[in-house]
């Protein structure tokens, strides 16, 4: 009986010895599990932080973005400003082309015209009474009428309208 006494006050303080390991064990679970939800919340911290610095740092290039879209659409727009600028001037030069070459044309014809007329009285500028070119002469000797072929050519940007 002896050693059946002995066995039993062996297992009662084995009891006692692992209810005092539960605690302990139970303290140091606790324990841990504090830790972990302690590093889980510093770990959402830090995932917090980086996605908030991702977005400030998408919003900055935003504006970055923004400013050189805008920066580009105001080059195109004085570009094209500039393009239909040149482009007003060039027709406008088209059309001052066009009235000298006509001028020109008419001012050869008339040439050919007292040339051949020259040529065919046989002598040039004999006036021998009553000829011809009397009048188309003293129209071109006459100072006053040479006025018109020095007129300046006008052409704006309605004379673009008109090709």
């Amino acid at each position: 009986m002896a050693s059946s006494s002995g066995t039993s006050s062996g297992s009662s303080t084995l009891v006692l010895q692992n209810s005092g390991s539960e605690e302990e064990l139970q303290a140091l679970m606790d324990q841990r599990k504090r830790k972990r939800m302690i590093s889980n919340r510093e770990s959402a911290r830090r995932s917090r932080m980086r996605k908030q610095k991702h977005l400030d740092d998408l919003v900055s290039q935003v504006a970055t973005l923004r400013k050189e879209n805008q920066q580009i659409l105001t080059s195109v727009n004085i570009t094209t400003q500039q393009y239909l600028n040149v482009e007003s001037e060039n027709s406008v030069l088209r059309a001052q082309v066009e009235e000298l070459s006509h001028r020109l044309d008419s001012l050869n014809e008339i040439i050919d015209f007292l040339n051949a007329n020259n040529t065919s009285n046989g002598v040039y500028g004999s006036s021998s009474g009553g000829s011809f070119m009397e009048p188309v002469n003293s129209f071109f000797n006459n100072s006053l009428n040479m006025a018109f072929l020095n007129q300046p050519i006008m052409a704006s940007a309605s004379d673009m309208l008109q090709y």
